[in-house]
């Protein structure tokens, strides 16, 4: 969509991603819903016709897992989930138009539509497929239900159908080592037959589509072009094999849609059910050149969201996205989220101890319309709110409004040197940053205009003025400027802080309801009592918060099951017999002596003219790094190595050797050769953390 100033369409239908029913939303989520929120809420303040739906993504192994598990239906499970997800996104103040489920026989029946348009498009073909099967859990594996090492970076510990590291798609079966997260078992392979969807036969559709620079960010149109659309595309499995939760394929028996396939129709069947509450049409929401489609979703479902899906609905002749708004993940302190560390905040935990305007203001001021990720620093997000919602906004009704208890605002609005005017002036720029998802830069705007106000109020000083009767005229026309002004931030702050513009319009006897209301003064009413309007965050409070979360993790944590040990031929002593123990002790001292640190491998390169050296740049954190030549050529790949977690010994003297200079060891066992292992870790050491 085009800038403020341009044509608006007649119609503006928003979706986020769908929340998968099967876990609580938390504070990574909210970035998302909380983006699109305001987004909305911007275009209804302009008068514009816009709609929100949403709805959980219910379908899938992990659910029907998931029910079984809690002694319960499926439609149970997603029943009470859903309860949760909509509780906890109302306490955010994220308010959808309708939110429904992909369980829903809206969905089914537009399924089936789109599945034969697909079919009588000639898109879909049958084949069979090797799927990675559970022995254990007797079910065959969904692809986040599989780890292994990705077989195009080798880079571990990476899920059955994307790699995070190179952003790479594959199925399950073409992990390295796949092992099974519900069982923790290696995963046989199966034969069953799949259905299909031939998206090659779209390809000179979809790159026009998404390099045509109005439907998508410039690095995901780029993205697309280099990963996907430069050689042929593969063939989209969209069917599972029973046993599986979801609508059973009505030309296949015994066959079930993929979730991926059912989960975005689902947008179409939440409208749907908002058409029939509201005595609307369907047609005039998707397929109606009068209306524009706009996605806000995660760049983890870039794939899904800009090729299958535009695919979709062009063969089946519903409206494409006008844009897909991508946006990137969420750190906290430039970390992942951690449940071992509190960081892995629950939105209801959030709720229990802090303000959530305070959540939507920060997201607000670090979300731009790039990719870029986000951090939530704690520190920064305590000054940063205190000093801009309390400081700078609400400092300037809390300081005036006492003033005009009595007498309301002045008749007439007096003279203020032009910052009303230029406030006004500034609303066009604060739109198109609305617009264009440039949510940095209109907080700035906004805060520039209330760095101008408050200067006003501090030089006039209507505390001092109001000492002296005779100047009670002039505290009244002070305090209307000061309560106008704030009033014009609060509008341009509305579609981020919905109820500080609730209850000012309370306080102003003035509902704020359109954009429009910045332009002119309010004067000549009265105004109500003042009550606070914000409280300021507490460091205390997100302290209390975060051991909230620990205790919780610590208290979800399986109680360890101790069972015999089987016999193990690894285990029979010759390795203990190729390496006897030391006879020679030593004190804890000199153990101690010893520096053992945590270190990340950030680069790993071959060293040519040697023939068991690989050549490491290792990271401990805060920039320090060191060099180190390793000899474990023969066992280790250095792709294999980059971005992985190792022990090494900090305080070894400098060794210089022909190669270059070595700073450090890394610390392995085994005999040598292609038989030498690298010591691992467990989640949650960074590099840096001595080892003890």
């Amino acid at each position: 969509m085009a800038a403020s100033n341009s044509p608006s369409p007649k119609r503006i239908l928003v979706t986020s991603a769908l929340p998968y029913a099967n876990g609580p939303i938390h504070i990574g989520h909210l970035v998302e819903y909380i983006q699109t929120d305001i987004w909305v809420r911007y275009q209804k303040l302009q008068g514009r016709r816009c709609i929100y739906v949403c709805a959980d993504d219910t379908h899938g192994t992990a659910i029907m897992i998931s029910a079984r598990k809690a002694g319960i239906s499926e439609e149970q499970f997603i029943a009470k989930v859903s309860e949760e997800h909509q509780r906890d996104f109302a306490g955010f103040q994220i308010e959808f138009d309708n939110y429904g489920s992909t369980n829903s026989p809206e969905n089914r029946e537009l399924c089936g539509i789109f599945w034969t348009k697909l079919r009588a498009a000639g898109l879909v073909k049958e084949k069979s497929v090797d799927q990675l099967y559970d022995t254990t859990a007797g079910t065959f594996l969904a692809d986040r239900f599989v780890k292994g090492t990705c077989p195009v970076c080798k880079s571990p510990n990476q899920y059955g159908d994307n790699c995070d590291k190179c952003s790479s798609t594959y199925t399950p079966a073409d992990l390295i080592d796949p092992v099974s997260t519900l069982s923790g078992t290696k995963p046989e392979v199966r034969s069953a037959s799949h259905s299909f969807v031939e998206l090659e036969k779209l390809h000179g559709f979809l790159t026009e589509w998404t390099q045509s620079g109005e439907h998508l960010q410039t690095e995901v149109a780029n993205y697309l072009k280099g990963h996907f659309l430069g050689e042929e595309l593969r063939d989209w499995d969209v069917s599972r094999p029973s046993p599986y939760f979801g609508f059973e394929i009505p030309d296949s028996p015994g066959n079930y849609w993929y979730v991926w396939f059912d989960a975005p129709i689902g947008y179409i069947a939440s409208t749907w059910q908002w058409c029939k509450i509201h005595g609307e049409q369907l047609p005039d929401w998707w397929q109606s050149p009068e209306t524009e489609v706009h996605h806000f979703i995660g760049k983890d479902i870039t794939y899904f969201h800009t090729l299958f899906w535009p695919g979709m609905l062009k063969t089946a002749g519903y409206n494409l996205p006008e844009k897909v708004h991508i946006h990137g993940f969420l750190t906290v302190g430039g970390e992942k989220m951690s449940k071992s560390k509190g960081t892995f905040i629950r939105a209801a935990t959030f709720l229990k101890h802090l303000d959530p305007a305070a959540l939507r203001y920060y997201y607000a001021s670090k979300l731009g319309p790039r990719l870029d990720d986000l951090d939530l620093n704690p520190d920064e997000f305590v000054d940063k709110v205190n000093s801009d919602l309390v400081g700078k906004v609400v400092n300037l009704a809390s300081r005036t409004a006492k003033f005009l208890q009595a007498t309301g605002l002045s008749e007439k609005y007096p003279d203020d040197g032009g910052l009303l005017a230029q406030g006004a002036a500034a609303g066009t720029a604060i739109a198109d940053a609305y617009q264009n998802c440039d949510f940095a830069r209109a907080t700035r705007l906004i805060m520039e205009l209330a760095d101008r106000a408050n200067p006003y109020i501090d030089a006039q000083a209507p505390w001092k003025l109001a000492k002296d009767p005779a100047k009670a005229s002039e505290v009244r026309d002070v305090c209307t400027v000061g309560l106008n002004l704030f009033r014009q931030l609060v509008v341009y702050l509305a579609p981020i802080l919905p109820k500080l513009a609730e209850e000012s319009g309370k306080l102003l006897n003035d509902p704020i309801t359109s954009w429009q209301q910045a332009q002119q003064p309010l004067v000549g009413t009265p105004i109500q009592t003042y009550a606070h309007l914000f409280k300021r965050v507490e460091k205390k409070d997100i302290d209390a918060m975060i051991e909230e979360e620990k205790a919780a993790a610590a208290a979800a944590e399986p109680a360890p099951v101790h069972t015999a040990p089987t016999a193990n031929p690894a285990d029979s002593g010759a390795a203990l017999e190729a390496e006897p123990l030391l006879t020679e002790q030593i004190s804890i001292d000199d153990f101690t002596k010893v520096d053992l640190r945590v270190a990340r491998v950030l680069e790993a390169s071959e060293v040519p003219e040697a023939k068991k050296l690989l050549k490491l740049k290792l990271s401990m954190g805060g920039g320090v790094e060191r060099q180190v030549f390793a000899g474990i050529k023969a066992a280790y790949k250095p792709e294999q190595l980059v971005g992985r977690l190792v022990i090494m010994v900090a305080n070894l003297a400098p060794r210089q050797m022909k190669f270059g200079l070595s700073e450090g060891m890394v610390t392995a066992c085994g005999p040598g050769g292609a038989e030498v292992f690298l010591l691992a870790l467990d989640e949650g050491a960074v590099p840096g953390m001595r080892v003890h």
